[in-house]
C-alpha cells in the first residue's frame, strides 16, 4: 500500500491503477448540523446552552457518549458491506483550539478522529478529513457554526492565520498514514471579494503550509460559492498548488428538495436541466483536464411523522433523482461523496428510530421545530411562508431591483429574508429550550439519549443502500 495520488482527471493507487471514490459525508458528528441531530440553531449555541442548563459535567457527558455512538465500529463494517469505499469526515476546528486560547492545541483534539481513521482503515476505507468550519465562518451557513448570514473569516486575518495553522497540525499528524486519502481545506467556501481573491490566497498560504510537512496527501479544494463556481481560480491551477489536487463540486438538484420548481418525473428535460447544471459545474475543471470530485450530492427525503400519505410517492421521486443523477456520474467514472450517511430521518443512509428514548423524548419538539421550519436545510415552509412574505414584499418595493441582489447569489431575496429571519432569530430563540428538555436527567438517561445514535438503534433506508450499492458494484 502506497499514498492515493491524483493523475490527470482520476486518482490512482501506489500502482497507478485507477481508483473511484464512492462514498459519503460523515457530518453531524464531529461538526454537528440542526437537521441532523434536531437541535436549533448551530452547534455553539446547544453546546452553551446545554452547559447553563445542566452543568459542565452532565453537557461533557452527553457529548462524549454522542460522539462515541455516532460513528463506531458496526458502522464502518455498514459502510464496508455497500461496497463503498471513502468517508468524508466533516470537522468542527472548536474541537481542536478554543476561540479563547487559540493556536493551542487541545489535549485531546485528535481523540475521536483518529478513532474513526482507524476503524475505516481496519476496513480498508478511505477517508477524507474536510474542515467544515472554520475560525469566523466561511461563509453564512449554519454549517459554518458562526451563527451569523456573513462569513467573517474574510474580513479578518487572524481568523485566517489560525485557519493555516490548524491545517499544519492536522497534516503533521496524519502525514504517515495512508488510508487517509487527503484533506478537504475548506467546506463550501463564500469569499465575497468579486475575483475570489480571499479564497485563492488562502488556498496558495495553506497549500504551502501543508506541503513543507506533508507532500503527499492529496488537496481536495472546493469551489467557491458553496462549491459551484470556479471561473476565478488561476489559469495555472493544474500546476500552482502541484499536481496531486483534485476540485470539488456540489452537486444538489433542486428536483431532490421539498421546493422543487416542479414534481420530478424523470422527464428528458428534467434530466438534461440536472445534466446541465452538473457540466456547468464542472466546465472549468474539464476544459483544462483537471481531477473532479463531487464533495456533496444526494435528496432528502419524506418521513411519515412530518408529511403522512404522502411520504411514499415522495420517496419515488426522489429515488428517480437519485438514480438519474448516478447514471450521469458513473458515465464520467466521478467520484462521489453522498450526503449524507447518518441523521435522524431526513437525508442518511441510516437514521435514528423513532422508538429510541432520543426521538421520543424531543419528538414534540421536532415537530415544533418542522412547523417553524427553523432549519434551512430542505426546509417545507408551507406553516409559516405568508409570515415572511410582507418582508420580502416590502423590500421588492422598497429597494431598488439591481440593490436585491446581493452575495452569495445562489440565495435570491426570498432565501435571504427566511435565512436571517426564521433559521437564525427564530432559531435562537428555540436554542434554551431545546437544552431545557435535558434538565434533571440523570446520567443514565443522558447516555440513553446519546446512545439512540449508535448504529444498532437506527433503521437503514433500505432502497437508498441498494441502489448505492449496485452502483458501486458496477463501477
Amino acid at each position: 500500500m502506497s499514498y492515493l495520488k491524483v493523475s490527470g482527471t482520476q486518482f490512482v493507487d501506489g500502482a497507478g491503477a485507477p481508483v473511484v471514490l464512492l462514498g459519503a459525508g460523515l457530518g453531524g458528528w464531529m461538526m454537528m448540523e440542526n437537521f441532523i441531530s434536531g437541535f436549533p440553531g448551530c452547534e455553539f449555541h446547544i453546546r452553551e446552552a446545554l452547559v447553563e442548563a445542566i452543568g459542565v459535567e452532565k453537557a461533557s457527558l452527553f457529548f462524549e457518549k454522542f460522539l462515541d455512538n455516532f460513528f463506531a465500529e458496526a458502522d464502518a463494517k455498514f459502510f464496508k458491506s455497500l461496497s463503498l469505499n471513502c468517508v468524508r469526515i466533516a470537522i468542527n476546528y472548536h474541537h481542536f483550539e478554543d476561540d479563547m486560547n487559540p493556536r493551542v492545541l487541545k489535549i485531546d483534539a485528535f481523540k475521536q478522529l483518529d478513532r474513526v481513521v482507524t476503524l475505516c482503515a481496519a476496513e480498508e476505507i478511505y477517508t477524507i478529513i474536510d474542515l467544515h468550519s472554520t475560525p469566523g465562518g466561511q461563509s453564512g451557513g449554519w454549517h459554518a457554526d458562526a451563527g451569523t448570514h456573513f462569513g467573517n473569516f474574510w474580513k479578518h486575518k487572524d481568523f485566517q492565520d489560525r485557519f493555516v495553522w490548524l491545517w499544519t497540525q492536522i497534516a503533521d499528524h496524519y502525514k504517515d498514514n495512508i488510508w487517509v486519502a487527503g484533506y478537504n481545506l475548506m467546506n463550501e467556501p463564500a469569499d465575497p471579494h468579486p475575483h475570489h481573491t480571499g479564497l485563492i490566497s488562502i488556498y496558495d498560504r495553506t497549500y504551502a503550509a501543508i506541503h513543507d510537512t506533508d507532500p503527499n496527501h492529496i488537496l481536495f479544494l472546493d469551489g467557491n460559492t458553496f462549491a459551484t463556481d470556479f471561473t476565478k481560480f488561476p489559469e495555472d491551477s493544474a500546476t500552482r498548488w502541484g499536481s496531486n489536487v483534485a476540485f470539488a463540486i456540489h452537486d444538489y438538484s433542486t428536483f431532490g428538495f421539498p421546493n422543487s420548481p416542479e414534481a420530478y418525473e424523470g422527464t428528458n428535460d428534467q434530466k438534461d436541466k440536472m445534466k446541465a447544471s452538473y457540466a456547468r459545474k464542472r466546465k472549468w475543471m474539464d476544459e483544462r483536464g483537471l481531477c473532479v470530485w463531487n464533495g456533496e450530492w444526494g435528496p432528502v427525503y419524506g418521513r411519515e411523522v412530518y408529511d403522512g400519505e404522502q411520504t411514499e410517492d415522495i420517496n419515488r421521486r426522489r429515488y428517480m433523482v437519485l438514480k438519474d443523477q448516478l447514471e450521469t456520474y458513473r458515465k464520467d467514472s466521478l467520484s462521489w461523496s453522498i450526503w449524507l450517511y447518518k441523521d435522524i430521518g431526513f437525508q442518511g443512509m441510516v437514521y435514528v428510530s423513532q422508538d429510541t428514548p432520543y426521538m421520543k423524548h424531543f419528538r414534540e419538539f421536532l415537530l415544533k421545530k418542522h412547523r417553524l421550519a427553523v432549519d434551512a436545510w430542505g426546509a417545507d415552509d408551507k406553516y409559516v411562508k405568508p409570515i415572511y412574505e410582507p418582508i420580502v414584499n416590502l423590500i421588492k418595493e422598497e429597494v431598488a431591483e439591481p440593490n436585491q441582489k446581493l452575495y452569495p447569489p445562489i440565495w435570491s431575496l426570498e432565501n435571504r429574508v427566511t435565512r436571517i429571519s426564521r433559521t437564525i432569530l427564530v432559531a435562537e430563540f428555540l436554542v434554551k429550550e431545546w437544552a431545557e428538555l435535558l434538565i434533571g436527567k440523570s446520567d443514565k438517561e443522558l447516555v440513553d439519549f446519546a446512545e439512540s445514535f449508535a448504529f444498532e438503534k437506527c433503521k437503514k433506508r433500505e432502497e437508498l443502500n441498494s441502489i448505492l450499492k449496485l452502483n458501486a458494484l458496477e463501477m
